[in-house]
């Protein structure tokens, strides 16, 4: 039976990091910072802002926080896509979405977003932290400049924005601010060194900012997703490589967003999507780290 669930949280521990470097590696490559945006025309209604919300997770915590009624912000790298989602959810839910054009990894993003903001007022309730980079390979396969990335984007840029836009979160308190982080940040992974750590930075920095900022009565959650079916082709791959299994562990980028806001507007700290990632989880949290890095590097993922 030990053998078995080892397995099973084996497997999914390789569905996690194929979604999750599909999924981030779509935004990794794109054109400098421009801020397109305009003045919002009605500043009175909440406003979530979503930092990589223009695809994949940041698209479905925009939809379902749209379906809520908030204004939104959405921040990305390619003007294409942040116009595609902008006209899609002001068409599908008569809410306002202004679309800011900026790099997340450069150290001025999380100034010149916050500046944004303050000079207009907004009326900020949400603050999500999505962006992220993966991809196939990891420190020692990767150069080192790619790996500064990973932890610019992944850790440096949620920190900053989180800080940055405290006060407007204050002010509008009671507020939200969630952290994406991953079902890899809960146990060491050697292939995926750099990758478990910043997502497990994440995980602890949610922990601890939570309990710091209780008093000024803003929630901080943190979604931990497995595999996520984001894209076509990481669908069919999984399907090819792991058959039943990875159709039965993998959530819809619709019902993460969901689940995800759902819970974050409720106050929840950790949020696994999906039953079997729950499970599995809690078995990551509870094993020794020393014994699950070890399976980890046995089974080579």
């Amino acid at each position: 039976m030990k053998k078995v669930v080892m397995l099973i949280f084996i497997l999914f521990s390789v569905l996690d990091g194929y979604a999750q470097s599909c999924d981030f590696a779509e935004t990794s490559l794109l054109p400098d910072d421009i801020d397109t945006s305009v003045a919002s025309p009605d500043s009175s209604r909440p406003y979530a802002l979503i930092a990589g919300g223009s695809k994949g997770i940041g698209y479905a915590l925009a939809e379902a926080l749209a379906k809520r009624k908030y204004n939104l912000i959405l921040i990305a790298r390619h003007l294409d896509s942040l116009q595609a989602a902008k006209n899609k959810l002001e068409s599908a839910y008569s809410i306002h979405v202004e679309i800011l054009v900026h790099d997340l990894s450069r150290e001025e993003s999380a100034t010149e977003i916050a500046k944004w903001c303050i000079d207009r007022n907004i009326h900020l309730k949400v603050l999500a932290n999505v962006a992220g980079h993966g991809g196939p390979r990891d420190y020692l396969l990767t150069s080192l400049d790619t790996l500064r990335y990973m932890v610019r984007l992944n850790v440096e840029s949620m920190m900053a924005l989180s800080l940055t836009l405290l006060p407007l979160l204050e002010k509008n308190a009671p507020s939200y601010i969630l952290n994406v982080a991953s079902m890899a940040g809960f146990a060491p992974i050697p292939i995926k060194n750099l990758y478990s750590a910043t997502k497990s930075a994440v995980i602890f920095f949610s922990y601890s900012l939570r309990y710091q900022l209780k008093k000024k009565h803003i929630s901080v959650s943190c979604l931990c997703p497995g595999p996520v079916f984001t894209k076509p082709e990481v669908r069919r791959e999984t399907e090819k490589r792991f058959g039943w299994f990875g159709k039965k562990m993998a959530v819809s980028p619709k019902r993460v967003g969901e689940i995800a806001v759902k819970k974050t507007l409720k106050g929840r700290l950790i949020i696994v999507p999906g039953t079997l990632s729950k499970v599995i989880s809690v078995l990551l949290r509870a094993l020794p780290r020393r014994t699950v890095t070890s399976l980890y590097a046995k089974a080579g993922t």
